[in-house]
């Protein structure tokens, strides 16, 4: 067995485990949220301007997910090659719309869990700036598949964390659209990509 191949996801059931899995981190936040006495749902406003701010906002991230697919450095050529591996048999036995129900269901519990229970509480503890890098190291740890994606993954983190107050007040609106769009985008291009190296074959 190859070293890579604990790595990969059952083909077959990727989008119904990534789905579950994703969704029951909705129940994790509303679990620490009952045990820290914070509402994840209570910042979420519906409002057109919310919906304009999470779709500008994805532009600056998606841009950098484009930019970071040309860097030849063997660390990024790594986490390309990785989730690659990972994710490309998965994603790339699925219609845009299911990959479309994902990125919204991850982008969902994520920030319900992280800028809705875990910010707020540390921000409470530690002020706001300690408690938008302490939650956001926190979520570069879980998202750790290399020690360069964490640290990445950790500035993602800290530019979501910041766009809750991008209309002035807290909206977690704002956040869950640019991660969803932006998670939809970034398994688009890699969808794309694996089956453009399977076809090469």
């Amino acid at each position: 067995m190859k070293k890579t191949d604990k790595l990969h996801f059952n083909p077959s059931d990727f989008f119904v485990k990534a789905c579950l899995f994703e969704a029951s981190l909705i129940l994790v936040a509303i679990l620490l949220g009952w045990m820290a006495d914070i509402d994840p749902f209570a910042d979420i406003y519906f409002s057109e301007s919310a919906i304009a701010y999470g779709m500008l906002g994805t532009v600056p991230l998606f841009l950098m997910f484009v930019a970071l697919e040309h860097v030849e450095k063997e660390s990024f050529k790594k986490i390309r090659r990785l989730l690659l591996e990972t994710l490309g048999p998965g994603l790339h036995r699925y219609h845009w719309t299911d990959l479309f129900i994902l990125a919204l269901i991850a982008g969902i519990s994520e920030e319900l869990l992280f800028r809705g229970v875990v910010q707020p509480w540390l921000e409470t503890r530690w002020g706001g700036l300690t408690g938008l890098v302490a939650s956001n190291v926190i979520f570069g740890l879980v998202h750790a598949v290399t020690p360069l994606y964490a640290v990445l993954a950790g500035l993602v983190g800290i530019y979501l964390g910041a766009s809750l107050d991008y209309e002035g007040h807290r909206n977690l609106l704002i956040p869950i659209i640019i991660h969803s769009l932006y998670d939809f985008l970034a398994f688009v291009m890699l969808m794309r990509a694996y089956r453009a190296g399977r076809s090469s074959l």
